[in-house]
């Protein structure tokens, strides 16, 4: 709200969606720096008090500025609360990634520091993983005041709510008829899904088979993310992603409306946008950094320079974009940008103004603003780029983005009917073994041949191209042999959906608004297709069984653990209220159990937690692995090396409860440590001192 009188100009209709989402990451960044000076988080709020008491005073709240915001806020709110209904009923932090996703989230709301501490090595930093989408989630719980176990699952119906509004603001830019249908991205399954439940599988099964289609590898999409529930890099960055995509069809669109001010203001949007993606999730810049050089180049072609002439290739089209690059950088670096005070602000203005702004300011005023935070970052997995020698096959492929070839293909259809010679050109890709390639190569090579594009069609083109890229090569990492190429699939196959599913709907919106142009539904019938979708989204996921593993009607995560392990909740419940800085020794067991429990309900950091993933992050260069296993083992079984090991890894406490009994011959009673809590079968003890 405070951000959106100031987006008026730049944005003009969007500018109340387009707040929403910029406001997240502003506040995040903002708080971000606070952590890093160990200032309270609050503080970051002052900026946007002092935004809204300007605009407030100047009138920009009035009722006439909220005519037409209704639809806005209905999307939000319908997706946030279809989503609360779906953690309402599984809310439980209890499988797959949510140990390590609520781990690291209590870690940050518990001691809001940059960097973060790792909750599953103690002494360690979170500086080894992308966690700024944590950062985010866990600043909004704290200066709400709300425990880390209901932000936990107001997370995704954040994300969800931010992500709907900012499709259908790029479906009202891609399409001028049944831009909601862009929506059906976070609504739709892939056919593998409706394969198989025609199969007669059970839906359980059905909806965890549907995202291992292609062998060894993970095909999620975004119906699946969401409901599964994981507070993943992967399923938070979709928001940013989805406003990226906007920014970009945007400016692409507007440039030539916006004055030089509102270019500004545009180029500090994406910027903000698009140096978050490496800190949110890293996949996702790989795909958008080209695509930023791939849109400032057309900006570039389009900003003063007349229309192509009639006939004119996509060669010459590309010579002429060159021409102005090499052009438009000369213009650039040669204006004046070192004059003092209102000079500098009015030079500033007027190289957003030239049209080569976009691709040179944005990528860096992106690494800018995130500066620090890139110097921190300490990540490791990507070891360089592989050749696919297992390629998808077709019917795998089409059992994943099948709906969006279709939907396509008879967009282009007349497109194939008239040139049919260029399916040669994906009928070598098939005899040369790449069946999947071949498919998306089919409507690529329509697309790629028409002498004008739509922004629809540039984003279909963009999304297929991911898709055969992931054919061809890989990113490599430590996954090992048999999964060499899960995390590429994994990853860029979500912006692969987006783009698709994006551009084919707008393009079945095209498709419709062609055939039934002169149809106009009554306004009455209108508002109750849209109170049935309504009521149809926020009460099926009351009426579907996804409430296992524990039953939920609640959203604090942990409330199965009162029933399910009651000697730990009462004592998670007593380390959480320990003040300052603590570190804890648990059992350390395997990867995707109840192991590290402490550590991942409360977010004090544990010597060793999930030991897989933090194998991931950090390697073994120095042999931490085997050793801090064995020292843990120590610490329970040989008491007279107890408190030195603790005081070596600064451990304040030891935590004995059913899983520390059953992995180890415990003898801690014997080790002269301090019992601070004995109550239904767990012991905490302390170091003195």
């Amino acid at each position: 709200m405070a951000l959106w009188p100031y987006l008026k100009g730049a944005f003009h209709e969007f500018a109340y969606p387009v707040s929403f989402p910029a406001s997240v990451l502003f506040f995040s960044l903002l708080s971000w720096y606070c952590g890093l000076l160990h200032l309270p988080l609050f503080i970051a709020l002052v900026p946007f008090a002092v935004l809204f008491i300007r605009a407030a005073w100047k009138g920009e709240y009035s009722r006439k500025a909220f005519v037409g915001q209704g639809v806005w806020v209905f999307l939000f709110l319908l997706f946030f609360f279809a989503m609360v209904s779906v953690r309402f009923v599984n809310p439980s932090i209890s499988y797959a990634e949510k140990f390590m996703d609520h781990a690291f989230l209590a870690s940050i709301m518990r001691v809001p520091v940059v960097p973060p501490l790792d909750p599953w090595f103690l002494g360690g930093y979170l500086n080894v993983y992308y966690y700024f989408g944590y950062w985010m989630i866990g600043a909004l719980g704290t200066v709400s005041g709300v425990p880390s176990y209901i932000t936990f699952n107001l997370a995704l119906p954040t994300v969800l709510g931010l992500s709907a509004m900012m499709m259908y603001a790029l479906g009202r830019l891609l399409t001028r008829r049944f831009a909601y249908l862009t929506l059906a991205t976070f609504i739709v399954a892939n056919p593998s899904f409706f394969w198989q439940v025609i199969q007669g599988k059970s839906l359980g099964s059905v909806f965890w088979d549907s995202t291992r289609t292609i062998p060894d590898t993970i095909n999620e999409y975004p119906l699946f993310s969401f409901l599964w529930g994981d507070v993943h890099p992967h399923v938070i960055g979709i928001f940013n992603q989805v406003l990226y995509l906007f920014i970009l069809v945007y400016a692409w669109t507007r440039w030539r409306s916006l004055r030089a001010r509102e270019r500004l203001s545009v180029i500090l949007i994406a910027a903000l946008s698009l140096g978050a993606m490496p800190l949110i999730n890293t996949w996702d810049v790989i795909v958008y950094a080209p695509v930023t050089v791939l849109v400032g180049l057309m900006i570039w072609y389009q900003g003063g320079t007349p229309s192509p002439p009639p006939g004119a290739g996509n060669l010459e089209i590309i010579r002429s974009a060159i021409k102005r690059a090499t052009a438009g950088v000369s213009g650039l670096l040669g204006r004046r940008v070192g004059e003092r005070g209102k000079e500098d602000a009015d030079a500033l203005q007027k190289v957003s103004g030239h049209p080569c702004a976009f691709i040179l300011m944005v990528p860096g005023i992106s690494v800018l603003l995130y500066l620090p935070f890139y110097f921190q970052m300490n990540t490791r997995g990507i070891q360089g780029v592989g050749i696919v020698h297992t390629p998808t096959g077709p019917v795998d492929f089409l059992l994943v983005h099948g709906l969006f070839l279709v939907l396509m293909v008879l967009y282009l259809y007349k497109d194939i009917w008239k040139r049919p010679l260029l399916l040669l050109i994906p009928l070598v890709a098939w005899l040369s073994g790449h069946g999947a390639a071949a498919l998306a190569a089919i409507p690529l090579v329509y697309l790629l041949c028409r002498r004008t594009r739509s922004p629809a069609e540039v984003l279909a083109i963009i999304g297929l191209s991911i898709v055969i890229m992931c054919e061809a090569f890989f990113l490599v990492d430590n996954m090992g042999e048999t999964y060499y190429r899960m995390n590429t699939i994994f990853k860029f196959y979500i912006s692969a959906w987006l783009l698709m599913g994006a551009s084919s709907f707008a393009m079945l919106s095209e498709m419709l608004d062609r055939r039934f142009d002169a149809i106009r539904s009554p306004a009455w019938l209108k508002r109750a297709a849209l109170i049935a979708v309504a009521i149809l989204m926020l009460v099926t996921p009351l009426v579907l069984p996804l409430d296992s593993p524990y039953r939920g009607a609640t959203l604090d995560g942990l409330d199965y653990v009162n029933s399910a392990y009651p000697g730990d909740a009462e004592a998670v419940a007593f380390i959480r209220e320990l003040p300052g800085v603590q570190g804890i020794v648990e059992a350390i067991g395997g990867d995707y159990t109840y192991y590290s429990r402490v550590s991942s309900f409360t977010g004090v950091p544990a010597v060793l937690g999930w030991s897989f993933h933090e194998f991931m992050w950090r390697d073994d260069t120095d042999g931490w692995y085997g050793r801090r296993i064995e020292d843990v083992r120590t610490m329970y079984e040989q008491p007279d090396r107890t408190a030195a090991l603790m005081r070596v890894y600064n451990a304040t406490h030891i935590y004995v409860g059913d899983l520390e009994r059953e992995q180890y011959a415990v003898r801690v009673d014997e080790a002269g440590l301090l019992p601070v809590y004995d109550r239904a079968g767990v012991r905490i003890y302390a170091l003195p001192g």
